[in-house]
């Protein structure tokens, strides 16, 4: 049997913003990846105390994302989890260096993205297009606002990611599909397979839950914040469908390395 283990793992510390690469994460039952999508831009609420720093999950409309603002694609975002420094670049050059702990520093990300959203242009379909001022929520480790409410992980096989390279003609990005972990080692679309089973990963365990019904975001490139592949449209004229991918549950804590194998119930 083909070994089928883990080609790389992502955290998206900042809702709707770029990725980092890991080696080696933690998963934590009934929080996914401490880390990820630990921060979120929120559009300000009356009903939130401005210097509140922990807001409860709300739905993803409440915050800036890819899919309404394609542009944010353009930076690059990275966050030092051991100084708590949030950085912003575009083309190399440095935007912004805050500390996201001090409300100084917080107000600067804020006010940041406030005004590069008054730069740039939402999608059509974008939920909320009005531009409202900004408010970075949040805290590293301790909040999650993933898309659904029942805290989650995505993972998505890099033979997928090729398939619809070839169907495009071109590269694709596996950065379109936002996942915590690429696999390698298993057929394409072979994931949609493990819905309902348990899987071991490193020393955490998994249960995998749905397939992840995709949006316009996959058609941005994650670098250029460009819509120049058409690849929702691409998903449903083959398949009749605009699913890649699956979520997973944690149901028992652990940690996960790259190259690290994935354990069926079966291979037990």
């Amino acid at each position: 049997m083909t070994k089928i283990s883990i080609q790389q793992l992502l955290i998206y510390p900042v809702k709707g913003l770029s990725s980092y690469k890991c080696d080696r994460v933690c998963l934590k039952v009934g929080h996914g990846i401490p880390g990820d999508r630990a921060f979120a831009l929120m559009y300000k609420q009356d009903a939130i105390d401005r210097n509140s720093t922990i807001v409860p999950w709300m739905k993803k409309q409440n915050f800036i994302m890819q899919n309404d603002w394609p542009g944010l694609a353009a930076l690059n975002c990275f966050y030092n989890p051991e100084t708590s420094i949030f950085t912003v670049k575009r083309k190399g050059v440095e935007l912004l260096v805050a500390n996201t702990t001090t409300g100084k520093g917080r107000d600067l990300i804020s006010a940041f993205f406030t005004g590069y959203l008054a730069g740039i242009y939402p999608s059509q379909a974008a939920r909320h297009p009005k531009r409202a001022p900004l408010q970075l929520v949040g805290e590293f480790d301790k909040t999650r606002y993933p898309d659904r409410e029942a805290v989650h992980i995505s993972l998505v096989s890099q033979a997928t990611i090729n398939h619809l390279s070839q169907l495009a003609g071109q590269p694709i990005d596996v950065r379109r599909f936002r996942p915590n972990l690429v696999v390698e080692g298993v057929p394409a679309w072979a994931e949609f397979d493990w819905v309902g089973q348990e899987i071991q990963l490193g020393t955490a365990r998994i249960v995998v839950t749905a397939r992840i019904n995709r949006c316009l975001n996959i058609d941005v490139h994650p670098e250029t914040g460009e819509r120049d592949i058409r690849l929702l449209s691409l998903l449903q004229e083959q398949f009749q469908h605009t699913q890649t991918g699956v979520l997973a549950q944690v149901i028992s804590s652990g940690s996960v390395a790259i190259g690290e194998e994935l354990i069926f119930d079966s291979q037990s």
